[in-house]
């Protein structure tokens, strides 16, 4: 019953849709077609997304499955994955129909459109209900949005009420639909956006909050090309776009550190370089320009400051290069150091992003094109802060070279990005908007971020132009397909959810306190411990028997030169255990291991504790110490007579290192050492030991003489 009464409001919606105007749709004139014929295979939600796309490209649904049919005939022909196939194809050409204008990010229609796309990709047949799932809210953080109300809500049931009860998307739909666009989503970190974008509502996307990144995204982009054309002050070379300033505000000030000193201003980030403005007398003065497009040996990193040197605040960037001593910006407020991260981590994507076309030789529309990657990127980031005013700076970041550089296994996403870049070629003259793979093989790679920017009012390179109408942009994502950075990454993905968990068993073993972890080492090396022991005992000869027949057998061992197989043999038995609990375990989690804890310690003991260990470490490298310095006065003949002794019995070594074979020589320093404490040599050994130790003792140490280092400090 319950269904029964959905489908007649699912299919007046339907109905709905299909009657919507065409007009604010289309970005070029629409013409008058039939009525849409939905095609039975597919759901009604994906009809209606293929009935929209027919209308932007100004052709039937029926040509739609011809054409997709014609250019896709090996794709898979079972009925789920080839109608999703056929809804890419359709989005796709759509989406590169639409995006050809400045303004589609502020349409309405287009941002409804792509949302149904990932909607409707999630459910593509007509067997396949769409997912509405509802779980609750990992967070308790309220966000208001401009209008004053919660975007965030501690139950997504309640988020899902404030929208009408539309259905959510989730991630596989996300990251196949929304790179389609370069401007919404890069490829590489588009999974990373959606978990930004759904870090409160379950890790599904509502429509309100797609739309209100969307809508952020683009006052991003408008305030970018506004800064442009306002920036009187700043020197801009010819490509140079600002992507975000700070300090600005007198009640948000940037204060750049030299030495004691420290100036207020506005600081600056361009797509090559960071601007310093110092605030004068109602004025602000020429700007200290920080080239990050150079190969300079710069180094950008987190750091303390404070007032008069002091280093108090973590919430600085200090930027050094060859050409320019430290410089540390500061960016002051009250809690947290948020403000500081976000503009570390940006800075540090415009420096990596020029690396990397260093490193791969990138030249022209090339090195554009990676520059135009990290700028998108960023714009994104600041979409997402701005919107939502949060913004996570961990591991999954929403910054392509950033994400590259930090998780392991990233330079691997860099060559594949890199391999990508290289078949950039002016495509403007090779264009084709059929989108077929016989023609995408045969065409060059096209710079799609690039040309994004173009199309939004934002130029880097003024040598190249394109006709965005007549360039196929579809961004790195391929109709069916996995194309080879898409797969790079969930590669990745893969290795970084193994190194999380990893991770999280090294995190849930640390304890603390100094006693505890001695015990657990102790615990974990008893095996070892226990085999010195019994050799300990063998070699004191407490039991003559077992002692005589241990070393009959290590000589038969070492006369025979069955000694060479027994590292091998430990080796081969080391991996045998592994293999057989491999087989007998078979999976199953290890048993924890039990260690009996210390006594419990307060505070004052366990300081106590650690300056004693402290006090033997000391005493430990005194010893050695004097033991250097002793060696030193006999290479240097402080005591001649010693010297020579010393100088003598080397050479007697020397020789008898020369002369004997290697085995009988570990055999006869073995011999040596295992019956020291025999009864025969007890007394001798004693006796030898005791005159070697009082030979030693008469060595004086070679003098040391301690020069305190004055410091001079330079105050500027």
């Amino acid at each position: 019953m319950e269904k029964s009464t959905k489908t007649p409001k699912l299919m007046e919606n339907i109905m709905t849709i299909f009657q919507r105007r065409t007009s604010s749709t289309s970005p070029r004139s629409p013409v008058d077609l039939d009525s849409p014929k939905p095609l039975p295979f597919l759901s009604p939600l994906a009809n209606s997304v293929v009935s929209r796309c027919s209308r932007i490209l100004n052709i039937s649904t029926q040509e739609l499955h011809t054409c997709f049919d014609t250019e896709f005939p090996h794709l898979d022909k079972q009925q789920i994955i080839y109608a999703r196939n056929l809804l890419e194809f359709c989005s796709y050409k759509a989406l590169q129909l639409f995006t050809s204008r400045p303004d589609y990010l502020i349409d309405k229609d287009f941002r409804r459109l792509t949302f149904d796309m990932m909607l409707a990709w999630e459910a593509p047949g007509v067997d396949i209900e769409p997912i509405n799932k509802e779980s609750d809210s990992p967070s308790n953080n309220q966000i208001e949005d401009d209008e004053g109300w919660s975007l965030f809500y501690t139950s997504s049931t309640e988020m899902a009420a404030q929208v009408n009860n539309e259905n959510t998307v989730g991630p596989e739909a996300f990251t196949r639909i929304a790179p389609a666009c370069a401007a919404i989503a890069d490829v590489v970190t588009a999974q990373n956006l959606f978990d930004a974008l759904t870090n409160t509502s379950g890790s599904r996307l509502h429509f309100l909050i797609y739309d209100k990144y969307l809508q952020s995204l683009d006052k991003v982009i408008k305030s970018a090309k506004n800064v442009v054309a306002a920036s009187s002050n700043l020197e801009l070379v010819d490509g140079e776009v600002i992507l975000d300033v700070d300090g600005a505000v007198p009640t948000q000030p940037v204060l750049q550190h030299i030495g004691i000193s420290a100036w207020p201003g506005r600081l600056t980030l361009s797509n090559k370089a960071l601007c310093f403005e110092s605030l004068g007398v109602g004025q602000y003065e020429k700007p200290a320009r920080y080239d990050l497009s150079r190969g300079l040996k710069q180094v950008i990193k987190p750091e303390l400051t404070g007032p008069l040197g002091a280093r108090l605040f973590d919430k600085a960037v200090m930027y050094r290069s060859t050409l320019v001593e430290p410089v540390f910006l500061e960016f002051p407020e009250f809690k947290g150091s948020s403000r500081r991260d976000y503009w570390l981590d940006i800075t540090l994507e415009i420096l990596r992003a020029h690396k990397f076309t260093r490193k791969y030789s990138l030249k022209g529309i090339q090195e554009s094109e990676a520059i135009a990657r990290a700028i998108l990127g960023i714009f994104r980031c600041r979409a997402v802060r701005e919107a939502f005013h949060f913004f996570s700076s961990h591991y999954k970041s929403l910054l392509v070279f950033n994400l590259a550089e930090n998780l392991p296994g990233g330079d691997a996403i860099l060559e594949t990005l890199a391999s990508c870049l290289l078949r950039i070629g002016a495509c403007s003259a090779q264009a084709d908007i059929s989108g077929s793979s016989f023609t995408e093989k045969k065409l060059v790679e096209c710079p799609v971020s690039l040309v994004t920017l173009s199309v939004l009012g934002l130029t880097l390179d003024k040598d190249v132009e394109f006709d965005a109408k007549a360039t196929y942009l579809r961004g790195y994502v391929c109709v069916g397909e996995t194309n080879q950075l898409e797969a790079a990454v969930k590669q990745l993905k893969m290795d970084t959810g193994k190194a999380e968990a990893a991770q999280l068993t090294v995190n849930q073993v640390k304890v603390d306190g100094i006693d505890a972890n001695f015990v657990i080492m102790r615990e974990l090396l008893f095996p070892l411990i226990l085999l010195a022991s019994r050799l300990k005992v063998l070699a004191s000869w407490e039991e003559p028997f077992k002692s005589t027949v241990y070393m009959v057998l290590m000589c038969y061992i070492f006369v025979s030169g069955w000694i060479t197989f027994v590292l091998p043999s430990i080796l081969v038995c080391t991996a045998a255990f592994m293999l057989w609990h491999r087989v007998v375990n078979k999976g199953k989690l290890v048993d924890a291991f039990r260690i009996t804890a210390p006594p419990n310690r307060n505070a004052v003991e366990q300081l106590i504790t650690l300056q004693e260990a402290i006090s033997q470490v000391e005493a430990l490298v005194q010893a050695v110490n004097i033991v250097l310095l002793k060696i030193r006065a006999l290479l240097f003949a402080v005591v001649p007579q010693a010297t020579y002794s010393v100088a003598l019995l080397l050479l007697l070594i020397a020789g008898f290192f020369i002369l004997v074979p290697l085995k009988y020589i570990i055999l006869s320093l073995f011999m040596e050492s295992y019956t020291r404490e025999m009864p025969l040599r007890r007394e001798s050994s004693y006796r030898w030991l005791r005159r070697v130790r009082e030979w030693w003792f008469r060595i004086p140490a070679a003098p040391v003489q301690l020069i305190k280092h004055e410091e001079s400090k330079k105050k500027k």
